[in-house]
């Protein structure tokens, strides 16, 4: 007997590792089974929550028991729910996590390359006008004419307004008549020391009285003449501020006016951007190229150079105020004006990388780098300057370097990869198509 059991006891091991599970199909039988058994549970809730809502009076039963009870089990129901999707969701997830473990990737690898690239530095900046001055009036009185409109463009000379002076005009003529009395008395004074009735003494006093007179009616005159409002250079009138008629004092703004034909463009310049364009001068001997960005986000066609460099830096910000000189032929920048300064220059044989090489963690930027056994490990790298589809890097890199390109987030530090390697020449040439 004992054999006999022993006998079953040995063939049922035997037919128990005999058979092997299929994973894949355990997993799914326990997820239509968890399926099932949500569903149930749904429905379950799903009556318990509308019976509990709707307070239903069951003759013959306590209600306030009954719901007691209904609350207890829908909290229940609730967490059985929770509790299997959970499962479900680490099913779910734990095939997924197989399925890309098994599954075989290709690394793609490039190197680093130096060239020679176009850097641009931008900054905000303020647009001024070469001249831009406040026209004021210079005597008292009422505003006679008005002889420009607004926006208008004047020369240099122009009669822009005319006031009325009823004191310098009255003093005017006073002054004027009499240095033409003097002028007579000088005169008749003069026939009569030719004929040698009067002496050189006092022909000389009635000369020196003329002068004085003639000096005054010319002040006079200068006075009446500040009455009139000229433009003192070409420009562009801006908005009146007084009116036909109006009672000006002496020192009222009238209006202003804005010489555009070159703008001053000003800018701020760290300290360290300002060595580093010191330096680069030094080298190259010659002018960076520099252009203007408007709001609309277009380019100003002129293109400007820098003017000005102010004598001392802005202790509170640690800047430095430059100023860059734009041509205006056309006048479309005016005075009071925003946009961006751009400078370029030219990093020769700067180390350049594709960005989507570099990753994140905690504020500083890393690449991936295939080492020795095709090991890879993380390597922290300063970025120089960032451009449309690559960064110039500063530091960390070297042409000889091979980074992963693609498939960073496939692989771990530490991990032996398999790869394949793209030149970087045709990796930079096709980087924007890519891209798109």
């Amino acid at each position: 007997m004992s054999n006999h059991v022993e006998t079953q006891s040995r063939d049922h091991e035997t037919t128990d590792t005999s058979v092997t599970p299929n994973a894949p199909a355990e997993r799914g039988i326990v997820r239509r089974l968890v399926k099932a058994s949500m569903f149930l549970l749904v429905v379950i809730s799903g009556a318990v929550f509308g019976l509990y809502k709707m307070r239903v009076d069951i003759p013959g039963v306590s209600t306030t028991k009954l719901y007691a009870a209904l609350d207890d089990i829908s909290e229940k129901a609730l967490k059985a729910k929770e509790y299997v999707s959970a499962k479900l969701e680490s099913h779910s997830g734990h095939g997924e996590g197989e399925a890309v473990h098994h599954e075989s990737h290709k690394i793609v690898v490039t190197s680093p390359q130096a060239k020679n690239v176009n850097l641009t530095q931008p900054y905000v900046c303020q647009i001024r006008s070469q001249r831009h001055i406040n026209v004021r009036a210079l005597d008292n009185g009422y505003l006679q004419e008005i002889l420009v409109k607004e926006g208008q463009m004047v020369k240099k000379g122009d009669l822009m307004f005319k006031i009325v002076p009823v004191l310098y005009q009255a003093r005017f003529d006073a002054e004027t008549a009499e240095a033409q009395l003097a002028q007579l008395e000088f005169n008749n004074t003069k026939k009569l020391f030719e004929q040698k009735v009067v002496s050189q003494n006092e022909l000389s006093l009635l000369g020196a009285k003329l002068a004085h007179a003639q000096a005054k009616a010319k002040l006079a005159g200068a006075e009446l003449d500040f009455t009139n409002v000229a433009a003192p250079f070409d420009g562009i009138v801006d908005r009146l501020h007084e009116q036909l008629g109006s009672l000006i004092k002496e020192g009222d703004i009238l209006t202003t006016l804005s010489d555009n034909s070159l703008m001053w463009v000003y800018f701020n310049v760290p300290e360290k951007q300002y060595l580093e364009y010191m330096a680069d001068l030094d080298v190259h001997k010659g002018e960076r190229k520099i252009e203007l960005m408007l709001a609309n986000g277009k380019k100003f066609p002129e293109v400007g150079k820098i003017g000005a460099i102010e004598a001392k830096f802005n202790n509170e910000n640690g800047n430095l105020a430059f100023r860059a000189d734009f041509p205006n032929p056309n006048r479309l920048l005016r005075h009071g004006q925003t946009g961006t300064v751009l400078i370029h220059r030219v990093e020769e044989d700067a180390i350049v990388i594709p960005q989507r090489a570099v990753f994140e963690i905690l504020d500083k930027r890393y690449v991936y780098v295939v080492g020795k056994d095709d090991v890879v490990h993380q390597q922290e790298v300063s970025i120089q300057n960032e451009m449309d589809d690559i960064y110039v890097i500063k530091k960390g890199l070297d042409v000889k370097d091979k980074v992963v390109l693609e498939g960073i987030r496939q692989i771990r530090d530490g991990e032996k990869v398999d790869y394949e390697f793209q030149k970087p020449e045709l990796v930079l040439a096709h980087l924007k198509n890519r891209a798109e």
